[in-house]
């Protein structure tokens, strides 16, 4: 029994190593903003067009970088569920022996 909570606690860690390797992205304005997070909710890269950033004015850009963000850290949000969600399950199946099933 304790070999597969053991078992458990492991799969959860390489699932939280796995997240922090994959990217997902947010944009607005057709590309004009781009944030780059990993699925673990980590920022990791912001890029803003140059003839952009000319043109807005410091609210737009911030309104424009908070949309930008909360959509990557939405696609985070995906991501680590459904990574969680199959670990889960492959878990349950693993542990349907200690229960004789």
């Amino acid at each position: 029994m304790f070999d597969k909570l053991f078992a458990a606690q492991q799969k959860a860690e390489e699932i939280k190593k796995r997240l922090d390797t994959i990217s997902v992205y947010g944009e607005v304005e057709n590309g004009a903003i781009k944030i780059t997070a990993t699925a673990n909710k980590t920022v990791t890269g912001v890029a803003i067009d140059e003839e952009f950033l000319k043109r807005a004015d410091k609210e737009e850009l911030e309104e424009l970088l908070l949309t930008a963000i909360n959509k990557a850290m939405a696609s985070a949000e995906q991501v680590s569920a459904a990574e969680m969600q199959a670990s889960a399950q492959d878990m349950l199946g693993g542990l349907g022996g200690m229960f004789g099933q």
